[in-house]
């Protein structure tokens, strides 16, 4: 179990950034944990810029098999964190709007599940493309428009301002001057696939019942939903190429020219 420390230490919970160590918190993180291992590999032994690291956890990983890792956050207690918690990673404050480092300089921009929160989606990928070199590598992870907010235009969510279904990602990335290597998607394996019809056949919606309408960290769960969420492994989530519009996020790869 958590104690007060170790939420304390795993930054303030906000009903968006998703952190580790936290048993209600798990599902989250393990299914972003799991697009970070599959494209993990495209950071071996290069320069990463990671824009928008949130908790840390990500840049963490990468660091493992990088050969330097920047990760930027425009919050300033989340950076204080990642220094802190994460000394293998440099880390900056940084507005996205315009990335601090010079034109070529890196191999590799991870930007996971950040691009949905920003105003200006083209003007980011602009500065993306100015700051890696000729064949660097844009890793990019968002949710799906269309299984995260499949009713509407808007997103819910009110952190995001514009969600993307797979086509739209796909053009906005070539639009932007980038070469689209490979675009993917995540979904629940066989086993979260089972654990989904004793709850009714989302456990999504089994969590949410739970947590809305309560503040972030302070719903109530039942012990069985909250051991199973809690007992959630990145091997329970499979990224792949088929069923793409049905996937729950968009795992893309692309390349500058």
């Amino acid at each position: 179990m958590t104690n007060a420390a170790t939420r304390a230490e795993a930054l303030h919970l906000t009903g968006e950034r998703t952190v580790p160590g936290i048993p209600e918190e798990n599902y989250w993180f393990r299914r972003h944990e799991a697009a970070y291992a599959a494209l993990l590999p495209h950071c071996a032994s290069a320069t990463v810029l990671e824009a928008g690291c949130g908790e840390g956890y990500g840049a963490g990983l990468i660091a493992t098999t990088a050969c330097r890792v920047l990760a930027l956050d425009y919050d300033v207690p989340t950076t204080e964190h990642v220094a802190r918690r994460y000394p293998d990673v440099s880390v900056a404050r940084a507005n996205l709007a315009y990335l601090p480092v010079r034109g070529e300089s890196v191999d590799v921009v991870a930007n996971f599940q950040v691009i949905e929160h920003l105003w200006d989606q083209d003007g980011f990928l602009a500065e993306c493309y100015r700051v890696l070199r000729p064949g660097g590598k844009l890793l990019v992870t968002t949710p799906n428009r269309l299984t995260f907010t499949p009713d509407s235009d808007t997103p819910l969510n009110p952190y995001h301002t514009r969600e993307l279904a797979p086509s739209e990602l796909d053009g906005l990335l070539r639009t932007a001057g980038f070469a689209v290597e490979s675009l993917r998607g995540l979904h629940h394996g066989e086993g979260l696939k089972e654990l989904e019809r004793s709850y009714g056949g989302s456990i999504i919606d089994a969590q949410l019942g739970v947590v809305m309408g309560s503040l972030p960290g302070q719903a109530v769960w039942p012990a069985a939903l909250l051991a199973d969420v809690a007992a959630i492994r990145v091997e329970d989530f499979a990224v792949r190429s088929e069923d793409l519009d049905a996937s729950l996020d968009l795992v893309a790869v692309a390349v500058r020219p």
